[in-house]
């Protein structure tokens, strides 16, 4: 029997830190969706068998996610984090408050009551107590339909706020400084999430979607 490969789609898709080590987990058809230009020029060198598109993926994630298997976003998340609070206020190199961006919560929502595959929402942890309950594994929080063990495999980067690029470009094993773009190479380098987690995350849900493949050939 041909088995179909896995149908995945990579919102938010940036150097594609999640996707590292996906293709060592199944057969694979991703399609990744980043607003950066340059950054999506990266993520096709780094991942050349992936379909890229240029375009919002809050967008696209309404038009299109009830064609994929697996759905994993990470929406912007500076108006949530912890630091954008710490920075906000009176003084020069303050910043103003601002509105958190809803997509976030917008997503969440679509995913669980209208999508019918495994999904994955990745943010910051937040300066505020989270309107809809995540699971926290290390510096990050997710969302998903599915459980998600203690241990993501994740490896520990020491002094991670602070550390240099060449230390995250050796973390990610990805030379930032190839990027030319407008966003600052320190801010991309933080963002990506562990490729090991990324690993675990995808392992685990496909381990569910397997497992239901198999109960529905046996129901035959």
């Amino acid at each position: 029997m041909t088995v179909n490969k896995i149908k995945i789609l990579n919102l938010y898709a940036c150097l594609g830190g999640n996707r590292y080590k996906w293709d060592e987990v199944a057969e694979i058809e991703v399609t990744a969706v980043e607003l950066d230009p340059e950054l999506a020029k990266l993520y096709q060198e780094r991942f050349p068998n992936d379909t890229v598109i240029v375009a919002d993926a809050h967008q696209y994630l309404l038009d299109n996610y009830q064609d994929f298997d697996f759905i994993w976003t990470s929406p912007p998340c500076p108006t949530h984090s912890r630091m954008r609070k710490t920075n906000t206020g009176e003084g020069e190199r303050k910043s103003k408050a601002t509105y958190p961006d809803m997509k976030l919560y917008q997503e969440i929502l679509l995913l669980e009551h209208f999508f019918k595959g495994k999904y994955c929402v990745e943010n910051v942890i937040p300066f505020y107590e989270p309107l809809i309950p995540a699971k926290k594994r290390d510096r990050h929080l997710y969302w998903t339909n599915f459980n998600l063990p203690s241990d993501l495999n994740g490896r520990k980067a020491s002094n991670f706020i602070h550390s240099k690029v060449g230390d995250l470009s050796d973390f990610h094993d990805y030379d930032f400084r190839k990027y030319k773009g407008n966003q600052r190479l320190d801010k991309i380098a933080r963002n990506l999430v562990d490729y090991e987690a990324g690993r675990t995350i995808l392992e685990t849900a496909l381990g569910i979607i397997n497992k239901q493949n198999v109960n529905q050939l046996e129901a035959f």
